[in-house]
C-alpha cells in the first residue's frame, strides 16, 4: 500500500506531463493520465477516464487563454464545431458504461497509436485562399499573427469537418481522452488550416468536449476527488508551460519525439492488457 502522499505525487508529476505534451500538440493530457491509472496504479478504468476529463478541461483551461491571447486561435471555427463535439461527447459518455472494459482498453490504445503519428507529422504551414461559401456565411474564415504579419486563411470543407467532429466527441465522452487527435485532423486535413491555428483551436475546443461528457461522469459517481486533484494542477500548470513554448518557438521535434515514443509504448500495453483482460 502506497501512501497518500506518494500517490498524490505520482500523479502531480505525471499529470505535469501530459499536460506539457498535450498542450504542445493539442492531444489533450489523458494519452498519459489513463495508462498511468490504469497500468500503474491499477485503477479501474472508469475512474481513470474520470480523472482523465479532469485532466482534459484544465490542460483547456491553461492553454487556451494564451492561446486566444496571441490571437492564434480561431475562436468562431471552435465555436461552431463544439456543437458537433459536444452532442457527440453526452453519447460517448452514456454508452461508456455498457462497453466491456477490455474494448475501451484497445481502443484507447488504436487512438494512441494515432497520437503518435499524428504527433510526428510534417507540419507545413500551407495557407488555403480557396473560398467557401459555407464557411463565408459562418464567418469562419480569419487569420493569425506572424513575424511578418498577419496571414488570412480560408476554411474548406466546412461539413466533412463538422461529422469528424462529431465522431471525434464520441470517442472523447468513450475514452476520456479529449481526441484532439482527431480534431486536430480534421482542421488540419479535410478543413485545410494551418496547423498552428488548428492545434490551438483544439486546445481550446477539448475542454467544453470534455466537460460535456464528464457531467455523465459525475453523476454515476465516476470521478473521485483525490484523483482528480492533484491531476487537475499537474495538467494546468504542465499545459501553462506548453503553451509558452509554442507561441514562443517552432521547434519543439524533440519534445514530440519523446511523446511518440512514450504514447507508443503506453498503447501496446493497453492493447495487449486489454486482449488478456487485465484491465
Amino acid at each position: 500500500m502506497m501512501s497518500v502522499i506518494v500517490l498524490t505525487l505520482i500523479l502531480f508529476i505525471g499529470s505535469y506531463f501530459a499536460g506539457l505534451l498535450g498542450s504542445l500538440t493539442g492531444l489533450g493530457g489523458g494519452f498519459v493520465i489513463i495508462p498511468l491509472l490504469t497500468l500503474v496504479l491499477h485503477v479501474d478504468i472508469h475512474y481513470a477516464i474520470g480523472a482523465s476529463l479532469v485532466s482534459v478541461i484544465a490542460t483547456s483551461s491553461g492553454s487556451a487563454a494564451a492561446y486566444v491571447k496571441e490571437g492564434i486561435t480561431n475562436i468562431r471555427l471552435g465555436m461552431f464545431l463544439e456543437i458537433a463535439t459536444t452532442a457527440g461527447a453526452m453519447v460517448g459518455a452514456l454508452i461508456a458504461v455498457y462497453i466491456p472494459t477490455n474494448f475501451i482498453a484497445i481502443l484507447f490504445g488504436i487512438i494512441l497509436i494515432i497520437s503518435a503519428i499524428m504527433s510526428l507529422r510534417k507540419k507545413a504551414e500551407l495557407i488555403n485562399q480557396e473560398k467557401n461559401l459555407l464557411a463565408e456565411k459562418l464567418k469562419l474564415n480569419s487569420s493569425f499573427p506572424t513575424a511578418n504579419g498577419p496571414v488570412n486563411y480560408s476554411v474548406k470543407n466546412v461539413g466533412g469537418g463538422f461529422f469528424m467532429m462529431l465522431f471525434a466527441g464520441v470517442i472523447s465522452g468513450l475514452l476520456g481522452i479529449g481526441s484532439g487527435a482527431l480534431k486536430v485532423l480534421a482542421m488540419d486535413t479535410i478543413m485545410r488550416i494551418p496547423f498552428k491555428v488548428s492545434t490551438t483551436t483544439s486546445n481550446f475546443m477539448i475542454g467544453v468536449t470534455a466537460a460535456a461528457s464528464a457531467v455523465v461522469y459525475f453523476q454515476r459517481g465516476y470521478i473521485d476527488p483525490g484523483l482528480s486533484m492533484p491531476v487537475a494542477i499537474g495538467v494546468l500548470l504542465g499545459a501553462l508551460s506548453g503553451s509558452k513554448i509554442l507561441v514562443h518557438t517552432n521547434s519543439s521535434g524533440w519534445l514530440r519525439w519523446v511523446f511518440a515514443v512514450v504514447v507508443t509504448f503506453l498503447a501496446v500495453q493497453m492493447i495487449y492488457n486489454g486482449f488478456i483482460g487485465k484491465i
